[in-house]
């Protein structure tokens, strides 16, 4: 392959995640606004092995695919502010590759069924990857958060709006 030639990616999604929420407007748009919603993921039965000693985790990363969302723009007004951002530093779903990431809290892993809560995914969402949290590597109370300082007392409330929904900015 020529170093100027871009591969081709292919995802296989690994599951289905299930939550109440039927449509993108009106959910939460982070886990931390979806305290004790319940979901469950359904997992394909030939990535069962996969699941072997995730029930160890109090935590999951679910990597997954926004298949809600339709193109992308480089320039977005996020839920929690009212001025524009570059598409890089928000977790807005209109992304040139959407993929979308959310942490939950996993209650349990039944064969091929994990029961999770904290779950701000719309219902069908077809999940790419789960890695497990681990504090001591994905904490970073410290850090700096950019525009984000600002509306972070805000996030609990915040629902989505029809603002990434289709072709809309």
């Amino acid at each position: 392959m020529s170093p100027h030639t871009k591969p081709v990616i292919t995802y296989t999604y690994i599951g289905t995640i299930h939550s109440p929420f039927t449509e993108p407007t009106g959910m939460p748009i982070q886990p931390a606004g979806a305290a004790g919603v319940r979901g469950t993921i359904d997992i394909d039965e030939k990535f069962r092995d996969g699941l072997r000693d995730l029930c160890g985790f109090s935590r999951i990363i679910l990597l997954y695919h926004f298949h809600r969302s339709e193109g992308y723009t480089l320039d977005v007004i996020p839920f929690l502010d009212t001025v524009p951002h570059g598409i890089f530093a928000t977790r807005a779903p209109r992304r040139p590759n959407a993929i979308g990431l959310s942490i939950v809290r996993l209650i349990s892993v039944n064969d091929c069924e994990l029961v999770i809560e904290d779950v701000d995914v719309v219902d069908g969402t077809p999940l790419l990857d789960i890695k497990p949290y681990v504090a001591e590597f994905d904490s970073f109370p410290d850090e700096r958060s950019g525009w984000f300082s600002g509306c972070r007392n805000r996030v609990a409330n915040m629902r989505a709006d029809q603002r990434f929904c289709g072709n809309g900015r």
